[in-house]
């Protein structure tokens, strides 16, 4: 199954549904398909639509997901990854009307440079995403939360 998440954000993402709407009904993607679409206006014959989930029903749809294609949004991206699913990130642009500005370039360009994931990028081909992500090996995402409360409890013991 492949889990398509377009989260919360209340401005449409129709480009990636189009696109993996397109690729359904060309049969390039053949396992199911659901998509959490929030926001997202979206009609379609071949994909299961949902607009807002649960949190236990979207953490047992990342369990069962093979692979996960999903807005460049942070808690959606290291959900993925913290998973140890293949993740494709498509970033959500101002001049289409996905976002307010282009902060989410940055973390697909920041996620793919460390190896984490792979990414759709404006004017790419998204078969060609999802042709490489059946090969992909991530690399093992570790949060610096840990390390970030070690260090502040050091210096709260020793001020």
């Amino acid at each position: 199954m492949i889990l398509v998440v377009l989260g919360t954000h209340e401005l449409p993402f129709t480009r990636l549904l189009d696109e993996v709407d397109r690729l359904k009904q060309e049969r390039i993607i053949k396992e199911e398909v659901i998509v959490q679409h929030g926001h997202t206006p979206y009609k379609s014959e071949q994909l299961t639509l949902k607009p807002f989930v649960s949190y236990e029903e979207m953490d047992a749809l990342y369990e069962d997901a093979g692979l996960v294609i999903t807005h460049a949004g942070t808690g959606s991206v290291i959900t993925g990854l913290r998973k140890g699913k293949t993740v494709i990130a498509a970033p959500r642009l101002k001049k289409y009307g996905e976002h307010n500005d282009d902060h989410q370039l940055q973390l697909v360009e920041a996620f793919t440079a460390q190896g984490h994931i792979l990414s759709w990028n404006d004017g790419e081909k998204l078969e060609a995403v999802i042709k490489q992500a059946k090969d992909f090996i991530p690399k093992p995402f570790q949060s610096g939360k840990q390390r970030l409360q070690e260090i502040l409890t050091d210096f709260i013991d020793h001020a």
